[in-house]
């Protein structure tokens, strides 16, 4: 129910103010104001108590002053002290009746503003979960090899452990093929790899060669790389935070190539990769899971070195992988 005041026709009613709040709020949805506060309940009453039918009690001295607050109380609960408005509400010309049954307006949808939206966090891979993938699609080889060279050289500038980037000679981000369909994924690198920046240079790296020509490929077919890109001093173990720091870079390189097949050479690859604590002794004999990656865990080559009797147990790992890979007859 609309009110007008009896000594003044031309004031607006509340309906007329409805409309121009409407109109006042859609023009600024279109010149992008992008949030409006939505008001406290304090204000919600005032504003319910403002469109209340009058109380005939005492006679009003000026209704249209009244409208007019009435006006500016709407347009103060509805826009943002800081928002840029006109002085005035939006009122239709004086000399316009409004209609006798004029249409209620249409509802304004509420401005919010953008959502923020984070990435989802990547469950922990475990051989006890069902596959997960990764999140992005493969791409041509060419801008695979592209991606990982500026991720080289993102690396190549990483101060994250103050320690690693002050007694490095250079880092060891990975060499191979970028879309190999084997990765042979290490712990760290080692004095030789430190000088040369290319992993698996030594003596372990000789024997590695060894192991995947074993399995019928070559360096050249397959990607190698660690799970530190910096040596640690005195070839200590990697610490967990050095771990942590180095994660991003590893996983982005899988996203890059996302490889059929992921061998883990030692505990701390194991580890790193798969997020868990067993021995390399429990993990062994069974593929687990990487956003798809089927993984195997083995000794790293130099341990091989110092106990050669486990030769035959690495050998048994690549077998398994070969049998499932096709190139080895069940």
């Amino acid at each position: 129910m609309t009110h007008a005041s009896a000594d003044n026709p031309n004031a607006p009613t509340a309906d007329e103010i409805r409309v121009g709040v409407g109109q006042l709020l859609q023009h600024l949805q279109r010149v992008g104001v992008a949030y409006l506060p939505v008001s406290d309940a304090d204000a919600v009453a005032q504003w319910a108590a403002a469109f209340a039918p009058p109380v005939a009690t005492e006679p009003v001295a000026s209704t249209a002053a009244t409208s007019g607050s009435l006006a500016e109380e709407a347009s103060a609960a509805a826009v943002a002290p800081s928002a840029v408005v006109p002085q005035e509400p939006v009122r239709p010309p004086s000399d316009a009746a409004p209609p006798p049954s004029a249409p209620a307006p249409p509802p304004v949808a509420p401005i919010r503003p953008p959502e923020i939206r984070q990435p989802a966090a990547k469950p922990a891979p475990s051989s006890d979960q069902g596959p997960t993938v990764y999140t992005t699609v493969p791409q041509p080889i060419a801008d695979r090899q592209a991606s990982l060279e500026h991720w080289r050289q993102q690396v190549a500038q990483c101060t994250r452990c103050h320690e690693l980037a002050c007694t490095r000679k250079q880092t060891v981000f990975g060499a191979g093929n970028g879309q190999a369909r084997v990765v042979f994924f290490g712990e760290a690198p080692g004095a030789d790899e430190d000088r040369e920046g290319v992993p698996f240079v030594g003596r372990a790296g000789q024997l590695l060669t060894k192991i995947i020509e074993a399995t019928k490929l070559s360096r050249d077919e397959v990607y190698i790389m660690n799970t530190l890109k910096c040596r640690p001093p005195g070839n200590r173990n990697p610490l967990p935070d050095e771990l942590a720091n180095c994660r991003p870079f590893f996983e982005t390189q899988l996203e890059i190539i996302q490889p059929e097949y992921i061998v883990c050479l030692g505990l701390f690859a194991a580890q790193s990769l798969l997020q868990s604590a067993p021995s390399i002794g429990r993990m062994r004999g069974r593929f687990h899971n990487y956003h798809g990656s089927k993984v195997v865990v083995t000794y790293h080559p130099s341990y091989l070195l110092r106990n050669a009797k486990m030769k035959g147990a690495v050998w048994q790992d690549m077998q398994m992988m070969m049998r499932d890979m096709g190139t080895l007859a069940p």
